[in-house]
């Protein structure tokens, strides 16, 4: 999957070296590397260091959707990481057919200043390449994740702005550009682990690929994260659900667990700095997609812990959570349901009722992008909800949506109009064969695997009109005008569809001028726009909206 999304042609730019690299501490490491949240299997690496400079080892086995299983990976660098050779051994199957023979694949490479000489071996079949590289170049061969520790090695140096030059062998070399560089701290069984988390770009012929890299304070590999690939890989020690990341501490936060269904959900509590009065209202926060953990921290921004320390200032006790199998919650995520994920909103919510300092009878929940879906179909189930805050949630079916997220991506690839439409043909073609559960003849098995999970077709399902027909609650819509991945109209749909209800509480919507997707003060709203954003602080309209919205809502 990595190989044919980072191919890259040999005639790219030449980029930047950077500093001196740092020294890092050898030793051993165990990746466990997920797609769309499930784990798929394990790498286990050794970073050794040798009289002519660093040696990376590494065996492995992976399923599918990448089905492959590592014999044996080499790959040795000078004093200086300048690349000296790469080895290879390792076989591929075929998830098309469980009995055909796995293909056994086996790469060496050598390395001159400037030139890699490849010999590429297939079921016994040799063939060669040679590519021009730059000098000290990263080597990175697609799904072999021991080598993002030379990666992390040559990032701990680099500032924004900085570039790299990635070869990513055999195909030929790119570059990666680093946008920001920001502290991480990590809540480990083991203690706390710090680190530097570096947001890169990926350039690629078909358009870049934005992932995050975290690097140890030992110069070591912790994590990396690919949204668009639905990819991550992360350390063991990271990876245990022991283990989140702390990115902002308010100064009234108390950790909580909250009996769930089967499992404690780990979350934070955030009282009012004033207890001036015993009983406060309260809101639940419900995070968005993917394995997001309490804080929902995207481009650097811990959006949930922002909005509940600024929505505890005006008088609101506030919750935010780990979502099931993330961060320290229990539970399984890999068949999580968006229903499921309503339930265990629901449980926050009794939990809260059953606090002294809680006024039941304000007990709102605030769901941000699919978290607002969630929140519907936990408002449509439970009476205790006093009311419901939708934030960037979408207006139309679950399907209509990841089609127009991906025609908007498509628009900003160099891909023709026809190549455009080829893929968006395939496209539907996936999401009707998810929804109806057949109908995978000559889609890709690779596509298939990763698209065809119990939580995509539940969101691809999902339909905004249906569940809105059953919430009776009084309802805040917020948008922010420049969201360039829910579109602000969905807003306005959002609002039809509530004020059809029928014996139903108010709708008050609200556009937010110049905020983005994360409701952080923006200029164009581009994704590639976050990391250099002039601030990372959620506007303070938000809370204020919300605040004054609860102010009337009647009892």
């Amino acid at each position: 999957m990595l190989t044919a999304l980072l191919a890259i042609s040999a005639d790219s730019v030449r980029a930047q070296q950077p500093a001196p690299a740092a020294i890092p501490a050898p030793g051993e490491a165990t990746y466990v590397v997920f797609v769309n949240g499930r784990p798929i299997g394990r790498e286990q690496a050794n970073l050794a260091r040798t009289p002519a400079g660093w040696t990376i080892t590494s065996t492995g086995t992976l399923g599918a959707p990448l089905n492959l299983v590592n014999k044996r990976f080499e790959l040795t660098y000078a004093t200086d990481w300048q690349p000296i050779e790469l080895k290879i051994d390792a076989t591929i199957a075929d998830p098309r057919d469980a009995k055909a023979e796995p293909r056994v694949i086996g790469l060496a490479t050598s390395f001159a200043t400037t030139t890699a000489i490849n010999e590429v071996t297939q079921n016994g079949v040799t063939g060669s390449k040679t590519d021009q590289i730059t000098a000290r170049t990263v080597v990175m061969p697609g799904n072999f994740f021991a080598a993002y520790e030379a990666l992390a090695v040559r990032l701990s140096s680099m500032t924004p702005g900085g570039e790299l030059a990635i070869y990513v062998a055999p195909q030929g070399e790119s570059k990666a550009v680093i946008k920001a560089v920001t502290p991480a701290t990590y809540e480990t069984p083991a203690g706390t682990l710090k680190a530097r988390r570096f947001s890169l770009t990926f350039q690629h012929p078909t358009g870049p690929l934005d992932a995050e890299v975290t690097v140890d304070e030992r110069g070591r590999f912790a994590k990396a994260d690919m949204p668009a690939l639905g990819l991550s890989i992360a350390r063991q020690d990271l990876a245990s659900v022991e283990t989140r990341q702390q990115t902002l501490r308010n100064p009234t936060d108390s950790e909580v667990v909250v009996p769930a269904a089967g499992f404690g959900m780990a979350g934070t509590l955030t009282t009012p700095p004033r207890q001036g009065r015993l009983r406060h209202p309260a809101i639940v926060l419900v995070a968005g997609s993917g394995p997001v953990d309490r804080d929902v921290t995207v481009a650097g921004i811990p959006l949930f812990a922002q909005l509940a320390g600024q929505l505890a200032e005006r008088d609101f006790l506030v919750v935010r959570y780990d979502k099931r199998g993330v961060g320290k919650s229990g539970g399984r995520i890999e068949r999580a349901t968006l229903e499921d994920y309503a339930e265990d909103a629901i449980a926050v919510v009794k939990w809260l009722d059953k606090r002294k300092d809680v006024d039941t009878e304000r007990i709102f929940v605030a769901g941000y992008s699919e978290g607002a879906s969630v929140a519907m179909l936990a408002a449509a189930r439970e009476k205790k909800i006093g009311g419901l805050v939708l934030m960037a949630g979408m207006g139309t079916p679950g399907r209509e949506l990841i089609l127009e997220q991906q025609k908007q991506l498509l628009a900003q690839t160099s891909l023709s109009e026809s190549e455009r439409a080829d893929r968006v043909a395939l496209q539907n073609k996936i999401l009707d064969a998810v929804i109806a559960q057949k109908g995978w003849e000559g889609i890709p098995p690779e596509m298939r695997a990763a698209a065809e999970t119990t939580a995509f077709r539940s969101l691809l399902t999902f339909d905004p009109a249906r569940a809105m027909t059953n919430v009776k609650q009084p309802i805040l819509i917020l948008q922010g005008a420049l969201d360039k991945q829910v579109l602000p109209y969905h807003a306005d749909k959002l609002a039809e569809l509530a004020r059809g209800r029928k014996k139903a509480g108010s709708v008050e919507v609200k556009q937010l001028p110049g905020l983005n997707h994360l409701f952080v003060p923006a200029r164009t709203g581009d994704l590639s726009e976050y990391e250099s954003l002039e601030t990372k602080v959620i506007s303070a309209e938000v809370p204020g909206a919300i605040g004054a919205w609860v102010a009337s809502v009647p009892r």
